[in-house]
């Protein structure tokens, strides 16, 4: 039996898209079932490298065939999913889902930096797009489309932002890779703010207060004492 029409099977039958990992846990969980055979045992070995490559033919397969549905990979997990152009029929069998307003222009351009420069500081944004960005994220990152990736290593340690699984989902993305070439906007070089100060390479980051207290002991030492007068 061959590993694609496994997967084919299990894919059609799916109530949702499903990633490698969940696939291969599909196969371990019917390698341990009793009636299990030698086949199903040994399929529950199979290589994530393998399952995605017999995936991907399945892809092609169903592309050449021309159905009016395919196998795509959106943000990460399979799916089976129609072809565009049969939409208005789809909409009259299952009705139109409500669907958040569209992205505004703002919006779109704030996500596409994030997207080809993440991680990337607020600030950072903010110097590529020339103006304020507050309420372009507080939108972006309440449509799930952007989420905080971390921290910044500079002065501070502001979060980073990046895009999330339902921004591929959305823009109908396997991973980031897909994104089309811009070369330009990752060439715009950003002015970082300089690193914490630290008390010696690779020591932690002296706190605030700590700095404030040595900068005022060597004012201290610097300024000479003024002799008293006499009387």
């Amino acid at each position: 039996m061959e590993l694609k029409f496994i997967l084919e099977s299990l894919l059609f039958s799916a109530q949702k898209p499903l990633s490698v990992k969940e696939l291969r846990d599909v196969f371990a969980a019917a390698a341990e079932a009793e009636d299990a055979d030698a086949t199903t045992q040994s399929l529950a070995k199979v290589k994530d490298s393998e399952m995605t490559a017999a995936l991907e033919q399945l892809a092609r397969e169903h592309e050449a065939a021309a159905r009016s549905y395919r196998l795509a990979c959106v943000a990460g997990a399979w799916q089976f999913v129609s072809q565009p152009e049969y939409a208005p029929w789809l909409k009259a069998l299952v009705g139109q889902k409500i669907r958040p307003p569209r992205l505004s222009q703002p919006a779109l351009e704030t996500l596409a930096i994030i997207a080809y420069r993440q991680p990337i500081t607020r600030a950072e944004v903010e110097q590529i797009r020339g103006v304020n960005v507050d309420a372009v994220m507080q939108t972006i990152m309440e449509r799930g489309l952007v989420d905080v990736a971390g921290r910044a290593e500079v002065v501070g340690r502001p979060p980073t932002y990046g895009t999330t699984a339902l921004f591929l989902e959305y823009f109908g993305l396997s991973g980031l890779e897909g994104l089309p070439a811009a070369d330009e906007l990752r060439k715009i070089v950003v002015q970082k703010p300089p690193a914490p100060v630290t008390v010696e390479p690779g020591l932690a980051t002296t706190p605030p207060e700590q700095l404030a207290l040595g900068s005022a002991e060597g004012t201290k030492e610097e300024t000479p004492e003024t002799p008293a007068s006499g009387s």
